[in-house]
């Protein structure tokens, strides 16, 4: 979003038979003051993706999708008890990749495949996080590669920012008027940048599975930041 007020003409627009060289009224030089603010407002993560892998060995590649195929469908059923549907749960990654046994002066040899699935489960209730994944690792999953946690909804958050940065440009607009011996005058204009999003989460330690206690989970708050463009109107003092 981006709103400009024009600078004021010096002088009253010619009429349009007056020579061009008789309308041309110089714009009136406005000393201007540039700040750039930034706000941050904390938001609080109220849902989460988890990337389940189910990764198997075997020594022919049929094999090796055939057991995945079976544990993964394990991992999906004991997910969709907790209450997640087909629309929280995706195939994003399947990969068969054959080890090969490597000898000086020889062809390398396919010892065995091995066949990786990963699903995304988006969890729309936090508390559903650690079940989820103890529920994966209990029924077949055996690498977690990704947990990252989100706000589903951050409009309210980023007009809070998108304020904070226009005060905060105000103040140091105004400070730099004053310590020119000057005043500040009217907002000339003002840029609102792209809001950051939260980074995401590193991968949180998880216990191996068949382990009794179950995984904890501390999803924290995240900051939203949002930077604005301002251009203020200086009143040199006299």
């Amino acid at each position: 979003m981006k709103i400009r007020i024009l600078p004021v003409l010096g002088a009253l627009v010619a009429p349009l038979t007056v020579h061009a060289q008789d309308s041309r009224a110089p714009f009136e030089h406005i000393p201007q003051i540039a700040v750039t603010g930034r706000g941050e407002v904390k938001v609080s993560p109220d849902r989460a993706t988890i990337q389940i892998s189910v990764q198997t060995r075997a020594s022919t590649a049929a094999a090796a999708a055939a057991e995945n195929a079976n544990k993964q469908q394990a991992v999906l059923t004991a997910l969709r008890a907790l209450g997640l549907g087909n629309d929280q749960l995706s195939t994003i990654n399947y990969n068969v990749y054959p080890e090969q046994r490597y000898e000086q002066g020889k062809e390398p040899v396919i010892v065995g495949y091995t066949v990786t699935n990963t699903i995304l489960a988006e969890v729309r209730k936090l508390s559903q996080v650690g079940p989820a994944i103890d529920a994966a690792l209990s029924h077949g999953a055996n690498m977690i590669s990704s947990l990252q946690f989100y706000a589903s909804n951050t409009e309210t958050a980023r007009r809070a920012a998108i304020a904070a940065a226009i005060e905060k440009a105000r103040a140091d607009a105004d400070v730099a008027a004053k310590a020119a011996h000057g005043t500040l005058g009217t907002l000339l204009e003002i840029s609102v940048g792209a809001y950051s999003p939260p980074p995401p989460r590193p991968m949180m330690m998880l216990k191996q599975a068949g382990a009794a206690a179950d995984t904890p989970i501390n999803p924290g708050e995240e900051t939203l930041a949002v930077e604005v463009s301002t251009r203020w109107r200086f009143i040199p003092g006299q």
